[in-house]
């Protein structure tokens, strides 16, 4: 059974607005680190928080279905309409990662103000909604949407109009809340109802995850790589688009050898390390650039001045006659 089958977005829904008017909600911003900050809001907002984040998502899905709306599993999208799509939440690093802090880390987290923490450093907003139901007694699920920093107006510098008159404005910000649906967090479920604001929110792009995990085991299976305790060189490649389209573009049985890549390490003078098997030592991203552009050849010795140089871009004009095949 596919994973979308196994979680019923559409029973979901029901489910939440059989019993809307008990659910209780707590809201969090977080930055560009995913690192979350309680927020308070007035009691004056509560229908509003409720309306912005839940009933109009549960309202969209239970609506649509009627129109033939289907959930499908991201990793298989293809722009279609009609449709809302799927993923694991392990898929998604930096979602899991921050309600990992929201469940567990509490009691730690700070609340927000402007004046310590600068709402321009904020991302998105998600809201936490509990209501009474399964084996602990509670059920959680999670709306999480991303805001601009322009969706802010600051009190220094905005006036209010009141009437026919320009006041002072009352407030240190004033936030623009996002209307549309962006993305829903259902147990292990991540449910996308926008697929680019969703991929802006989290930095989850599928593809690029693919070709790291692939090129990625190409580099394993060519080299004797050695990493600190913790790191793997797909965790390391996933955030990093440049060295992945460097490495895309490269054949990795291709390139030279591991004896003559150190080689070449030394004799640019880089400090690229070995252990006692001769496994090249992976510390961390500096290391794996080095090792990445010493693969793409991007160090080079002037003739001219014997200074050392790395190269930023590199165009081949063309390919002598002879010339051995890389890696010899």
């Amino acid at each position: 059974m596919a994973e979308a089958e196994k979680f019923d977005v559409f029973l979901w829904a029901n489910e939440v607005d059989e019993i809307k008017n008990n659910v209780s909600c707590e809201l969090f911003l977080f930055n560009k680190n995913y690192t979350p900050f309680k927020v308070r809001y007035s009691d004056k907002l509560t229908n509003s928080v409720k309306a912005m984040f839940m009933n109009e998502a549960i309202s969209f899905i239970i609506k649509e279905a009627d129109k033939g709306l289907e959930c499908r599993e991201y990793e298989k999208s293809d722009g279609e309409e009609r449709v809302i799509y799927r993923t694991d939440l392990a898929n998604v690093g930096r979602a899991e990662t921050l309600l990992h802090l929201i469940e567990h880390e509490y009691k730690d987290i700070d609340y927000f103000s402007d004046n310590e923490y600068e709402f321009k450093k904020v991302k998105g907003i998600i809201a936490k909604f509990s209501y009474p139901g399964g084996e602990s007694g509670t059920k959680v699920f999670y709306i999480a949407k991303g805001i601009a920093a322009s969706a802010a107006l600051k009190g220094a510098t905005s006036w209010e109009l009141n009437g026919e008159s320009f006041e002072p404005f009352s407030a240190e910000v004033a936030v623009h809340m996002p209307e549309d649906n962006q993305v829903a967090i259902v147990d292990e479920n991540v449910v996308i109802f926008n697929q680019s604001k969703f991929e802006s929110l989290f930095q989850y792009d599928y593809k690029t995850q693919v070709i790291a995990e692939a090129k990625a085991k190409e580099l394993e299976e060519k080299y004797k790589l050695s990493f600190a305790e913790g790191l793997t060189l797909n965790a390391l490649l996933q955030d990093r688009k440049p060295l992945i389209k460097k490495l895309q573009a490269m054949e990795i049985a291709e390139e030279m050898a591991q004896d003559a890549l150190i080689d070449y390490a030394d004799e640019m003078q880089l400090e690229l390390m070995t252990d006692d098997d001769g496994s090249i030592i992976i510390m961390d991203d500096k290391d794996l650039t080095m090792f990445v552009n010493l693969l793409n050849e991007d160090y080079y010795v002037s003739p001219v001045n014997g200074r050392r140089y790395e190269i930023k871009s590199k165009k081949l004009l063309e390919k002598s006659e002879g010339e051995p095949p890389r890696g010899i």
